[in-house]
């Protein structure tokens, strides 16, 4: 079975974040099943020369054990800290940010909860120092790190280490964030970016006094979008790469749609609109419908294989298919990828 480490790494932390009661054994025993998903996460190794799922989860994975104060494993650390310095955390076409971010957190939670040796702790502080000069150095003019949802993770790192406020990246990022709030539609996304706006990280779940946690929680009614009149036409583009996929092209053709449509909606006219016929699948995760398959090409974790989502001439969006909102005559290209 594939291993859910970032599924239940991100479940532990929102766990540990809800100050549950003092029950250890329901805990007790996800703590144990993360640490056993890390050992099968790393069998991929000997296969692909990488976690199975990714280096992001199984980085998340030895953050959310640190966060619960539980001792990982010294040759698990090791794995993140070789990952780190021969730069195997970026994947084709995508950047290395959030992992790198997720990875750094991990570090300097050990290094803070004194769970690592003196030794261990040098190369973690070395690490952390690498990754917060390459993200400083890559940062975009726009003030994002990386994309607008991988922001949030780098700005963390700045936060957990205490130097948010001698870092101008740092307030540049707070910037763009403030202008972009609204593209964190979905809760895993929220997640990332509220602890941001509050100068919070992570890792101050740790030392959370869950006694002195308000019961502050209380329903809110959102209002609903203003509603848009007309249509917009757009063309829907469907690549596969050689030699997969001889044609290349499987699918090009205008499709209609509502004004103020998502994504995921214009998927949804297009298939009412043939010939040829349009089909995809979705599958529901934490940060909304994952596009799973698409005129029956299938995006299989177990091959490294994704629907990367760009509109023309070839920029990837940095939403998912439910978030994006295209505009009348553009282009969208759903392109099967590799990473």
């Amino acid at each position: 079975e594939w291993p859910e480490t970032g599924r239940l790494a991100l479940y532990l932390l929102g766990l540990r974040a809800t100050c549950p009661l003092p029950e250890p054994g329901p805990q007790r025993l996800l703590v144990t099943w993360l640490k056993y998903y890390l050992e099968e996460d790393w069998a991929g190794s000997r296969r692909h020369g990488q976690p199975l799922t990714s280096y992001y989860q199984y980085s998340l994975g030895v953050l959310a054990l640190c966060v619960h104060r539980k001792r990982v494993r010294e040759e698990v650390i090791h794995r993140l800290l070789a990952a780190e310095h021969h730069g195997r955390f970026r994947h084709t076409g995508g950047s290395a940010v959030d992992t790198e971010a997720v990875a750094v957190l991990a570090f300097t939670c050990l290094e803070r909860e004194r769970l690592v040796g003196s030794r261990l702790a040098a190369e973690l502080q070395a690490a952390r120092r690498r990754v917060r000069r390459r993200m400083v150095e890559a940062q975009d003019p726009d003030g994002f790190f990386g994309n607008i949802y991988s922001t949030p993770w780098a700005m963390q790192v700045f936060i957990a280490t205490n130097t948010c406020r001698t870092q101008p990246a740092y307030g540049r990022a707070m910037a763009a964030l403030l202008e972009n709030l609204d593209a964190f539609t979905t809760a895993a996304t929220m997640a990332q970016a509220l602890p941001v706006l509050h100068g919070r990280s992570y890792l101050d779940i740790a030392s959370m006094h869950c006694q002195e946690e308000p019961d502050t929680l209380t329903p809110v009614s959102a209002k609903p979008p203003a509603e848009m009149l007309g249509n917009m036409t757009l063309r829907l583009v469907v690549e596969c790469p050689e030699p997969r996929c001889p044609q290349h092209q499987l699918y090009n053709r205008t499709v209609s749609a509502p004004a103020g449509a998502s994504l995921l909606d214009v998927l949804r006219a297009a298939t009412m609109q043939g010939p040829p016929n349009f089909t995809f699948v979705t599958q529901d995760t934490p940060q909304g419908p994952f596009l799973s398959r698409v005129l029956g090409m299938e995006a299989r974790q177990q091959q490294r294989r994704y629907w990367q989502l760009l509109t023309a001439p070839g920029t990837s969006l940095q939403m998912g298919v439910a978030d994006y909102r295209p505009h009348d005559g553009e282009t969208l290209i759903l392109h099967l990828s590799e990473w």
